[in-house]
């Protein structure tokens, strides 16, 4: 039984990693970029796919892995370390709430929205704390931003509604045809 337990353990991990390596290389598909950070890209599926089929707790650690890479290697937009903090390892953990739906039917569409809402969120609390001193005072087409948390309601919104909703048709393309693989039905019970 022990190792049936190690043999789980090492399969998450490697299906953790090949995740988070196919999100970091979808990363760089850019339907569109922000100037100030924050794009469109089909990056976050891979991390919400293996939180529904592993669970909250290793969903948090492969969107906190994420976050770490995208901090690394992505050419971080960040006004300080409380920034770096708070808009990736704190905005891409959030991606793992979808494993909240673990084992139900159609999980991935509830637990998509629930951890792009987590992800937006982190986003807004560091626009209408870190971010607010950078509000223009006039976007062209929207009028003037001289409240932080307005402009960071909109700013952050402006990417992240496209990014859930991207993921959440990438989803729906996928379900049919890879149903077992979303419930989580090809692996094994813990016992």
């Amino acid at each position: 039984m022990q190792s049936d337990k190690s043999h789980l353990r090492v399969r998450a991990l490697c299906e953790g990693a090949i995740m988070v390596g196919l999100a970091q290389a979808l990363s760089y598909v850019k339907f569109m970029e922000l100037p100030n950070g924050g794009s469109l890209t089909p990056a976050m599926f891979p991390i919400l796919f293996f939180a529904i089929r592993w669970g909250l707790g290793k969903g948090l650690l492969a969107g906190f892995t994420f976050g770490l890479l995208q901090l690394i290697f992505d050419s971080a937009y960040a006004a300080g370390w409380q920034s770096m903090l708070l808009d990736y390892l704190g905005a891409f953990t959030p991606l793992g709430l979808a494993g909240l739906f673990k084992g139900k039917a159609w999980g991935i569409f509830p637990g998509t929205i629930i951890g792009c809402a987590g992800r937006f969120a982190v986003h807004f609390v560091s626009g209408i704390t870190i971010y607010r001193i950078l509000a223009p005072e006039e976007i062209p087409g929207f009028g003037t931003f001289d409240n932080p948390t307005l402009y960071s309601l909109v700013y952050n919104g402006v990417y992240m509604v496209p990014n859930a909703l991207l993921a959440i048709l990438i989803a729906g393309v996928l379900y049919v045809p890879l149903k077992r693989y979303f419930a989580g039905s090809d692996i094994p019970s813990k016992g």
